[in-house]
């Protein structure tokens, strides 16, 4: 039985609300985040190097799939994928498109999973901590990954450093930029060991395990 098989599709109180005062993206960033350039940039360059040398397992969580072009790739390398999304659209579009793969779509709040503790091997987050909309919120999102992350399992991810072009695109969206320097830091607290934290142009990767 997967994690995905013992997980409630409740909604959970709050998920909605949370849900509701969030801003939406803008129409720019929307059609970015569903352009084929950026699903090439994804297969090329961003997923590459945010997952090699790292063993996610074989039953992986993803955090905020949104479209779930970043679920496209990871779908063919590990056995059983989980997606968590907050946006009920997102969430829905995503089940239907991937109905009868290797690939299960959650609607709900990574802030506050439902799933067990312990549940996958893995975990992973694109490009989507900054749209969490407080410190506070991505603090408790790095919790919840740990608590549901089996002993030993990897958590990795990666995403954007602020410059003009980053700000312009996120006009009217939720933008609370992460800060590469102190994120090692906050993995720590949330009871991550091994942390690494890189930086590349316009961007950082990250990876921590949870204890063994």
């Amino acid at each position: 039985m997967s994690a995905c098989d013992r997980f409630c599709d409740a909604d959970p109180s709050g998920i909605r609300l949370r849900a509701a005062i969030i801003p939406p993206m803008n129409a720019y960033h929307r059609r970015y985040c569903r352009s084929a350039k950026w699903a090439r940039q994804l297969e090329e360059t961003v997923l590459p190097w945010v997952i090699r040398d790292y063993d996610l397992g074989a039953d992986v969580l993803e955090i905020g799939p949104g479209p779930g072009l970043a679920t496209d790739l990871l779908r063919a390398r590990y056995p059983r994928l989980t997606c968590i999304e907050i946006d009920e659209k997102l969430a829905t579009s995503l089940k239907e498109r991937l109905g009868g793969t290797n690939v299960e779509v959650h609607q709900g709040d990574a802030t506050a999973m439902l799933f067990p503790d312990g549940s996958f091997s893995g975990a992973i987050a694109m490009t989507m901590l900054h749209h969490v909309p407080s410190a506070e919120l991505q603090d408790r999102l790095l919790a919840e990954t740990f608590r549901v992350l089996r002993p030993g399992g990897v958590f990795a991810g990666s995403d954007s450093t602020v410059n003009l072009k980053f700000r312009l695109v996120h006009l009217f969206d939720t933008m609370v930029v992460v800060d590469p320097g102190p994120f090692a830091r906050r993995l720590e607290a949330a009871g991550f060991v091994d942390v690494a934290v890189r930086e590349g142009k316009g961007a950082f990767r990250f990876r921590a395990k949870k204890p063994a």
